[in-house]
């Protein structure tokens, strides 16, 4: 299968304290969230000066993978600049014909692929029939090198634990809650589950939890649970005294990982008299871009390569 260029699709974030309420606002539109709700949540990114820190790492592995791979990068959002549709438009206007979509999201899930394939599909409607036709690769959690990168990660913030506590500190996996009725349409939690299994036996440390983090929906509704911040409640609780904290839901930084993380639940830590430390995500680590590098020859050189299926991931039914 011939492709003229790669697009690189993500959430998107803010960049200064101006963008961040009509980012918000993009990111609820159409969703029943109170604005005090938004508000609230405005607060985290202003104490980061309104900047995520997921633009720029963007930037970051767009320009290793330009490095890694002989085609053109484009990089389109979902909800902040670049938007999907103004690239989609720049890609016709360069003559790309058909591109192969990344989405910077690792597992399956409605808001981390069928999402981004509704977002790509909606791009080119608003660019109409000059639009390039669009392929997204499926999810690669599964990649043995996306376990590598992850595995790499935590072994290095394992070294920063003294030897002798070492062995008995325990890694906490998190990755982002969702609503139980979202986690029925998909195999997200499990595919977590695998993972964090496979990435804790390549780094040789058998002590760890996979626990969850970020929710947001109204109090009724049952998101995955334990939530991180009960975890760290129960670790001090039996004793334990170390604690890697590994976003391996994450492909890269987050403005949840930044604060709900590394404030929030350092904070928490301190108090209950927990070493905290955070290992990094796996970001723009060698192993993932030979997972990228890997996933565009394959799909380059046999069209029998899957894709994401059309009706992967519904979305949940709303109550």
């Amino acid at each position: 299968m011939h492709y003229d260029a790669i697009l690189l699709v993500s959430f998107g974030g803010p960049e200064k304290v101006a963008d961040v309420i009509p980012f918000l606002e993009n990111v609820l539109r159409g969703r029943n969230v109170p604005r005090e709700r938004m508000l609230q949540v405005a607060e985290h990114y202003y104490h980061f000066d309104g900047r995520s820190p997921i633009n720029d790492q963007c930037r970051d592995l767009i320009a290793a993978l330009r490095l890694a791979i002989d085609l053109p990068v484009y990089w389109g959002n979902r909800n902040w600049h670049p938007m999907l549709a103004d690239t989609v438009r720049q890609m016709a206007a360069d003559g790309v014909r058909r591109a192969l979509a990344i989405a910077t999201s690792a597992y399956s899930s409605y808001s981390g692929c069928r999402q981004y394939i509704e977002n790509i599909a909606a791009a080119r409607a608003a660019v109409g029939p000059n639009a390039p036709l669009i392929d997204k690769l499926p999810p690669f959690w599964h990649h043995p090198g996306f376990v590598e990168a992850n595995a790499g990660r935590v072994s290095d913030a394992l070294a920063r634990i003294p030897e002798d506590r070492r062995a008995a500190a325990r890694v906490v996996f998190t990755a982002h809650s969702i609503p139980l009725t979202m986690a029925a349409t998909c195999r997200y939690e499990e595919q977590l589950v695998e993972t964090a299994r496979a990435v804790s036996a390549r780094a040789a440390h058998d002590e760890w939890d996979l626990v969850w983090q970020s929710r947001s929906g109204p109090p009724a509704q049952p998101w995955l649970e334990p939530d991180i911040l009960d975890h760290l409640r129960a670790l001090a609780e039996n004793g334990v005294h170390d604690v890697i904290v590994s976003p391996i839901g994450f492909l890269s930084d987050h403005m949840e990982v930044m604060y709900d993380l590394d404030e929030e639940a350092a904070a928490l830590a301190r108090g209950l008299g927990l070493n905290f430390v955070r290992a990094a995500t796996a970001g723009t680590h060698p192993a993932v871009l030979a997972v990228l590098a890997d996933l565009i020859a394959r799909r380059q050189s046999s069209p029998a390569t899957p894709l994401c299926a059309p009706d992967c991931c519904p979305a949940p039914r709303r109550p």
